[in-house]
């Protein structure tokens, strides 16, 4: 008998089976491809932030220990692949003579590398010209010395005199922030800034050249394994752990510099952040792809009723009815489920090169597991679950009863407003997730747990319910009271059926509802995460141009006096605007903070100005205001806040004289508010008029240069440009910000999580709007017949077809839109911390929406035209089968 059952179901409700088949396949795969993109991703995290690091610790030795006894036990320490001692020495300053003048420079620090250093950590130490060993210049110190390889510089050391040494080459340090760290110390106590001078030296140079100079201190820079959990946060706690423990051991002998650790503890708050888009943006779709199967299996109902009273009218107990109701969802479970499991191994395979998605085996099997028993519960409770509760509750009379026949009382949650009562909810939730004080992720730094307010979700995920039920709402009042107005829309497909073509369709408002329901649900899930995508996308690009200032970027060197008119000696080919930057230092009250003097008619002809970068007018409009009083100060929000200020309060300041190197009072006026600026910090600055500023300073020379090349070949020109000025200022461009400024978070592309999720939403939207109409529509077979046989003619009942496809379309795709709207603004605010700097407006993909829409209307259309087809057959052939 099961033999016979099956092959039934395969023969004559092969379309059912299909349908059911593909909404496991698509829940199926949609987990088991972010499950293991998720796992994936977060190893990639914990791997960038270990290649991130030059030096993973800094384990500087304190004033009376051992440094021997210190090495010897960081060597012996499980993890150390490797240890060298680094001597830092402070020193008054540094001479130059160069070309008949001499140069000097304020205090800075002398280094002692022993041989092998830049072998073993080669990414602390980046040679611009000369030696790459032997007596090296940090560039910026060459700059402020005007020195090159071959020039002889005096080092200046307290308690040992000047001692002169012979450069062999310039170099950068790229990591100079923690190379020069305050070992041991919070981060809020750590230094503004490293060290503008500073010279490296072999360690038996500076061993001879130190001698009996107070204030040296020893380092043991270690590199560690990278055997490392993939999970940032456990390879954060791991990591930590190992540093406490050698501290301890050390009994005070050594503190330890953790910079892995630093980098793993911004990674794992990235980690987490990953994790919540996972499950705001892919468990949506995972539940659709189930409501799918669900209504899929709901289309089929009465058919089934019907098989259920047969078999028992002849004689089958309910028990043997309950395993023929298992097999079929066994059936679903099982072919749809590795159907599913396919498709998330191609989507690995050809959109990331492999099928694990760069996971883990063992991660990987374990997501495919989950995602087989994921579909295999969603199969159970789509197709066992009503079967059981038809055979408890229906009778064999009941299964006799025509469709339609049966209750017409609103649902429960009709009755009681619930659809009112869950946006209410998702409101006030989300008022309170967005306020200005809320963390969705609270990281509290070098603590080795983190905390998310999962109940943020709740604002979301009561917005997309809700909204549902409102659309399903709309849908029933409209298709049960606005019978005039369907007969008015199917005349004009169903000449003199169109009445009752509106009787049928008010008549079948309840499946119809739910159709519409799960259109827009597929809908507004595809507009939220292809919003939410475009948008991430646009601000990593805002970000990077905010860090870099422009295209490309030439920076001077501090101190130096670099007129406007050098911008002509940038004007590559390919650079279509040079504009300079001022920067300068000035006091408010005890604050010190970065001043940029703009010319406010031309800055924005080189880099980007949004208004969500100001407050209290657009940029316009403050650049206006900067022009036309040349003393407005634009402040930043902490500045305005600490100092109470109004607009056009004087707020004095004060700057250096580069005449006298006396400070002086600058008055300003207050005339707006600046949160973001090119090249600024992300913390307090003041932006002003670059001519006022020179006239109070006494000196018009430019901090930086922006240089507008159109968006094209910026790491050409700037390659030209570095060639061009050597090592006399830094230059960047925008293809190199990239890399540097993303998170981890954006190291792995969002946009791989975001393929994924868009190709299925497709897919969704496609069967939500095909599927479930050609399964209706096959189960009314019998009324197409009766009308055939009744007098209908073939072109009425198209129309009777197509009418019932163009309300599902119509109502499907505006209520998606409406509800993805909204979402996707919730979305953004409430994932606030995942953008930097939050977006002024959101970033819609046309195309990509286009795309979604006419995948679902030809899902549709395709239905409808399958549906016609059969309309035609003959009817007394089609009673027969039926």
């Amino acid at each position: 008998m099961i033999i016979s059952w099956t092959g039934g179901l395969a023969r004559h409700r092969t379309g059912r089976l299909l349908a059911g088949m593909a909404g496991i396949a698509l829940a199926v795969a949609l987990v088991a491809a972010l499950g293991s993109f998720l796992t994936a991703s977060k190893a990639t995290m914990t791997q960038r932030a270990v290649r991130s690091v030059a030096v993973a610790w800094q384990v500087e030795v304190q004033p009376g220990a051992d440094p021997n006894a210190v090495v010897s036990l960081v060597r012996k320490t499980p993890g150390t692949r490797a240890a060298l001692r680094v001597g830092f020495a402070r020193t008054t300053g540094f001479t130059a003579r160069v070309q008949g003048s001499t140069q000097t420079t304020g205090p800075g620090m002398v280094l002692g590398l022993p041989a092998g250093y830049r072998a073993l950590f080669p990414d602390a130490i980046r040679p611009l010209s000369g030696a790459s060993t032997g007596v090296l210049l940090a560039q910026q110190t060459a700059s402020n010395l005007h020195a090159a390889p071959g020039d002889t510089v005096g080092v200046q050391l307290p308690g040992a005199g000047v001692r002169q040494v012979r450069v062999d080459g310039v170099v950068d340090l790229p990591q100079a922030d923690s190379l020069f760290q305050k070992v041991g110390a919070p981060a809020q106590s750590q230094p503004t800034a490293p060290p503008d001078n500073v010279v490296l030296l072999p360690a038996e140079r500076f061993s001879s050249l130190t001698h009996g100079a107070p204030n040296v201190t020893t380092q043991i820079h270690v590199a560690r394994d990278a055997n490392l959990p993939s999970d940032p946060a456990a390879a954060f706690t791991s990591i930590t752990g190992a540093a406490h423990n050698l501290e301890a051991k050390s009994a005070g002998a050594a503190l330890v510099g953790n910079n892995l650790g630093a980098a793993l503890d911004s990674a794992r708050q990235d980690a987490l952040y990953a994790q919540i888009l996972f499950l705001f943006l892919g468990v949506p779709g995972a539940l659709l792809a189930a409501a799918l199967t669900a209504a899929v299996a709901s289309a089929g109902g009465r058919r089934r009723r019907q098989e259920q009273g047969l078999l028992r009218l002849r004689g089958l107990r309910p028990r043997q009815i309950t395993g023929l109701a298992g097999l079929e969802a066994a059936v679903v479970a099982i072919v749809g489920g590795l159907a599913g499991l396919g498709i998330a191994a191609m989507t690995g395979r050809f959109a990331f090169g492999a099928i694990s998605f760069g996971a883990g085996a063992g991660t990987w099997a374990v997501w495919y597991v989950l995602a087989f028993v994921l579909g295999a519960s969603v199969a159970a409770g789509a197709v066992l679950v009503p079967a059981l509760r038809d055979l408890r509750s229906v009778t064999v009379a009941d299964t006799r009863k025509e469709a339609g026949v049966g209750r017409t009382r609103s649902p429960w949650w009709m009755r009681y407003g619930v659809d009112f009562a869950l946006l209410i909810g998702s409101w006030l939730v989300f008022r309170a997730s967005s306020g200005n004080q809320y963390a969705l992720v609270l990281a509290p730094e070098g603590v080795p747990t983190l905390s998310v307010s999962y109940w943020a979700f709740l604002g979301p995920a009561l917005l997309w319910i809700g909204a549902a039920l409102l659309v399903w709402r709309v849908t029933l009042l409209a298709l049960g009271f606005g019978r005039p107005a369907l007969t008015r829309l199917a005349r004009p497909l169903t000449s003199t059926l169109a009445g009752t073509t509106a009787a049928v369709v008010s008549r079948r408002r309840r499946p119809l509802a739910r159709s519409v329901v799960l259109l827009a649900l597929a809908v507004s899930f595809a507009i939220s995460t292809a919003v939410f995508n475009s948008t991430y996308r646009q601000q990593a690009e805002v970000d990077a141009r905010l860090t870099n200032g422009a295209d490309v970027t030439v920076t001077e060197p501090p101190g130096a006096h670099v007129p406007p008119g050098a911008e002509s000696g940038l004007r590559v080919p390919g650079v279509s605007h040079v504009e300079p930057v001022q920067h300068r230092f000035a006091y408010v009250g005890s604050d010190l903070q970065d001043l940029y003097g703009v010319r406010p008619g031309t800055i924005a002809r080189a880099t980007s100005l949004q208004d969500a970068y100001f407050a209290g007018g657009t940029a316009d409009q403050l650049m206006r205001r900067l022009a036309q009083r040349p003393d407005n100060l634009l402040v930043s929000e902490e500045t305005v806040k600490d100092f109470q200020l109004t607009p056009g309060d004087t707020v004095n300041l004060r700057v250096q004289d580069t005449r006298t190197k006396a400070l002086r009072t600058v008055p300003f006026h207050y005339a707006g508010i600046v949160k973001e600026f090119p090249t600024a910090p992300k913390d307090s600055f003041f932006v002003a008029n670059a001519a006022y500023v020179a006239k109070a300073t006494g000196s018009d020379s430019v901090g930086a240069f922006l240089l507008d090349t159109g968006a094209t070949h910026q790491k050409q020109i700037a390659a030209q440009l570095r060639s061009r000025l050597g090592t006399s200022a830094t230059v960047t461009d925008l293809t190199q910000t990239r890399g540097t400024v993303g998170t981890s978070l954006t190291s792995v592309d969002l946009a791989g999580l975001t393929r994924i999720e868009l190709a299925f939403a497709v897919l969704l939207a496609a069967g939500a709007g095909g599927l479930v109409l050609a399964l209706g529509l096959a189960e009314r077979r019998r009324t197409f017949a009766i009308a055939t046989v009744l007098g209908a003619r073939s072109d009425q009942l198209r129309g009777m077809v197509l009418t019932e496809a163009l309300l599902l379309a119509a109502g499907g795709l505006a209520g998606g839109a409406v509800i993805g709207w909204a979402l996707s603004q919730m979305l953004v605010k409430v994932l606030t911390g995942v953008f930097d700097p939050p977006p002024a407006s959101l970033s819609v993909p046309g195309a990509y929406l286009a795309l979604t829409a006419g995948a679902a209307v030809a899902a549709i259309l395709a239905a409808a035209l399958n549906g016609i087809r059969s309309a035609r057959r003959p009817a007394v052939e089609e009673l027969r089968d039926l």
